[in-house]
């Protein structure tokens, strides 16, 4: 007997325990459900009210520099001397690297000899037409034959001296020199004694201080922005500063190799690079304000409706909701201008 009344006293507790456990759901189900209706309801309207409204404009980009370079030689041969290494800073004008120039030094000595032995049958020539110790060019009245043997002695002496000078050209050639101050970014053939070819023996430098923002607009933003345009950057390297400037150049052609229509914006901003924060590749986004409105309505832009072109509104007018065209000013993502059609304190609704 008292096993029996164990037994139903359990069950009874089991039934009560589940019974109340679902009253508790049923209640947390309603209660989510008021919640959710009374925001809904709190949503379905708002108060016209005066304000300011900013339109903004951000684009992403990164770090580049205007002044970088890529130093090749013109001609190839022996890698004879490097003067520098990758992370050096380099001085403008300065020599960095040689060739073996040896074997066009001796082309070069060729040449000056090829040239004084030219003079010299330059010089007999004029010897052997002279006329009473006159040189041919100082005879009047020369046969064709003698002003052609006069112009080819010319023309031998002048391409001898265009020989050397070409030579002498290969001799400079043979070292290279920096146009730009900077830091040595790459070298290709970073060994002397390796014989190289203008793309092998690569030298990249770059100039720390010519450091701008590039970003890309597409055709619907590149037009809301202009030389001069100020604006703020964030860099993802330095989320919590700001660096302000302005836009320094707007590319009048779209950048290759894109697959949009986008164009590129140089974006410069006040700050110095002596210390090398900003980096090559450093990724950000640049913001500009291109339009700004005090003291005007502003009205969300869900509660505005788009039919045929023309923009309407939901107004309550006395006990009923009146449908009123509308016409907006500056817009931004989130908010619009109201020039007309509706006044301060009006409630408007939700569209259907």
């Amino acid at each position: 007997m008292t096993v029996k009344i164990i037994r139903f006293f359990r069950k009874r507790f089991v039934a009560i325990m589940i019974l109340g456990l679902a009253g508790l759901t049923v209640l947390f189900i309603r209660r989510q459900y008021f919640t959710v209706k009374q925001d809904y309801k709190s949503e379905t309207h708002v108060k016209v009210k005066s304000g300011s409204l900013k339109e903004e404009l951000t684009i992403s980009g990164e770090i580049d520099a205007e002044e970088k370079i890529t130093l090749r030689f013109q001609t190839s041969g022996r890698l004879n001397w490097i003067g520098v290494k990758e992370g050096d800073y380099v001085r403008k004008y300065q020599a960095i690297a040689s060739l073996d120039k040896r074997d066009v030094e001796k082309n070069l000595k060729k040449k000056l000899l090829a040239y004084m032995n030219e003079r010299w049958d330059f010089e007999q020539t004029h010897d052997d037409y002279s006329v009473r110790g006159r040189q041919l060019y100082q005879v009047p009245g020369l046969t064709d034959e003698e002003r052609r043997i006069l112009d080819k002695a010319q023309f031998d002496l002048e391409s001898t001296v265009l020989d050397v000078e070409i030579q002498n050209l290969a001799v400079e050639y043979a070292n290279l020199w920096t146009p730009i101050a900077g830091i040595v970014t790459r070298i290709g053939s970073p060994y002397a004694g390796t014989n190289i070819t203008p793309a092998q023996a690569e030298f990249e430098i770059i100039n720390p201080d010519s450091v701008f923002f590039s970003a890309l607009a597409d055709e619907t933003e590149v037009i809301k922005i202009m030389e001069g345009t100020t604006g703020e950057l964030v860099l993802d390297a330095y989320p919590d500063n700001l660096f302000n400037g302005k836009v320094k150049k707007v590319s009048f052609i779209p950048k290759t190799g894109e697959s949009g229509t986008v164009y590129t914006v140089k974006f410069q901003f006040n700050d110095n690079n002596t210390d090398y924060r900003f980096r090559m590749g450093m990724v950000g986004d640049v913001t500009f304000e291109t339009g700004s409105r005090k003291n005007v309505l502003v009205l969300p832009n869900k509660y505005i409706k788009t039919e045929n072109g023309e923009k309407h509104v939901f107004v309550k007018r006395g006990d009923k909701i009146e449908k009123n065209k509308i016409t907006t000013g500056l817009e931004t993502d989130s908010d619009s201008e109201i020039k007309s059609g509706i006044k301060k304190g009006d409630l408007v609704y939700l569209p259907d």
